[in-house]
């Protein structure tokens, strides 16, 4: 299964009882700073997460699949990520499909607590 930006805000917004309006700002301003981070050709690290760079691949001589002709392939800047130490051990630690504990799992849902159950209905708004 693939996760989706608003798979995403839903499951933060939930874990954080905050609204999906507000986690979508948010999310939407980090994931808009790292990618300009990356585009000035800094690097990105959030400690036990990992860390995303920015690597210049070299010009090669590639071959068209099709005709088996050599091809030039140009140099070029590709975003390459390294998964952090927590990260690693989560992943190694849980079989596919089961997922891993998280330090939200035991955080009370948007509806608890809420005067009307905490009930906001899909933002249709594209994030």
């Amino acid at each position: 299964m693939t996760m989706t930006k608003r798979e995403l805000v839903i499951r933060v917004a939930n874990m954080l009882g905050m609204t999906q309006s507000d986690v979508a700002k948010i999310i939407e301003g980090t994931f808009d700073t790292i990618s300009q981070t990356l585009a000035e050709g800094q690097r990105w690290e959030l400690r036990d997460f990992g860390v995303f760079e920015v690597k210049t691949r070299a010009s090669r001589i590639g071959r068209n699949p099709r005709t088996g002709d050599q091809v030039p392939v140009p140099e070029r800047r590709v975003v390459t990520f390294r998964p952090g130490k927590k990260m690693k051990e989560l992943i190694a630690d849980t079989t596919p499909g089961q997922g891993g504990a998280t330090a939200y799992d035991s955080a009370p849902s948007a509806s608890e607590g809420t005067p009307g159950g905490g009930y906001e209905p899909p933002n249709t708004s594209s994030y």
